[in-house]
């Protein structure tokens, strides 16, 4: 009975080092909790890994969990991100770090002493955790629910671009747009406003419209690269963002956590109104703008 009992600790031990060794698919994990939810912690860890130079998105598998490749020295080190909402302002990021040319001698070394690789993953999360709580004290987010897009005639220029990258083609287009549509004589009704066309969120990538609304003149005149069109009014839910419009897509990913809680079906849409011209610098948490989601229409 003793030599069975022995036998059998012994290839469970053994068992259990074949796993560590060959089996377990990192080397190492941390885990943190940051205020924000998923959608917006996806964007900034994002926009904090494509900074630092050294790193490669290599997929989505959802807004929860992604992957990157970073570059140090002679080693790959593939970080596996994924992210549980704990409340409405709260989130856990868990990240299994794995060096993918030199794993087995981590996980050889890790129980004994910390390791280059340890030190390295260590000061990266700290850096990133930095920048996070960074980003999430330079804006807001309010919801004030259900709402109502105001119809509005307007003037249009099409734009395709990353999300990031929506604020740097606004301020290419705001004089242009603005003088354009002055110097032929037409009224400006408005503030302008963005309405994007398709998000695709796999790939943080957006095609949308910048509009800028006006009085709609009995004749149009024919101005090259600018397009005229109507919004209707419609039903959506509503938020308020403060904070420089780069990152004012964190508002879309609180409004698709709002619907879904409150069970509202929308469309991946949003408009989003502009009161603030970015040209002009300021304190970025004063910049305003009004965030819709359109809702839906249930036809019978």
């Amino acid at each position: 009975m003793r030599k069975k009992i022995i036998l059998g600790l012994g290839t469970l031990l053994l068992g259990g080092l074949f796993w560590y060794l060959f089996v377990k698919p990192n080397d190492y994990r941390v885990t943190f909790t940051s205020k924000g939810i998923p959608g917006t912690l996806n964007q900034e860890i994002k926009l904090w890994a494509n900074s630092i130079g050294n790193s490669k998105f290599v997929e989505q598998k959802n807004l929860n969990n992604f992957v990157h490749h970073f570059n140090f020295n002679d080693s790959i080190h593939h970080y596996d991100w994924s992210i549980l909402k704990l409340n409405d302002s709260m989130s856990r990021i868990k990240i299994l770090v794995k060096d993918i040319d030199h794993s087995l001698w981590n996980k050889l070394c890790i129980p004994f002493f910390e390791t280059d690789f340890e030190k390295r993953t260590k000061k990266t999360i700290k850096d990133c955790m930095i920048t996070i709580k960074e980003h999430t004290d330079n804006f807001k987010v309010t919801i004030l629910g259900e709402s109502e897009i105001a119809p509005k005639y307007y003037a249009y220029v099409s734009l395709k671009s990353s999300q990031k990258g929506k604020a740097l083609k606004m301020m290419e287009n705001y004089s242009f747009l603005n003088s354009i549509l002055v110097k032929n004589g037409l009224s400006l009704d408005g503030q302008p406003f963005i309405e994007i066309k398709e998000w695709f969120i796999q790939s943080d990538s957006i095609s949308y419209n910048f509009c800028y609304p006006i009085i709609k003149p009995d004749t149009l005149p024919e101005i090259i690269g600018i397009k005229f069109n109507s919004l209707k009014s419609q039903k959506a839910i509503k938020a308020i963002y403060n904070g420089n419009y780069i990152t004012s897509d964190r508002a879309w990913y609180h409004l698709l956590e709002y619907a879904q809680k409150k069970n509202l079906l929308v469309e991946e849409k949003p408009i989003e109104i502009f009161f603030t011209n970015p040209n002009m610098g300021g304190d970025e948490l004063s910049w305003k703008s009004e965030v819709f989601m359109p809702l839906k229409q249930v036809t019978n």
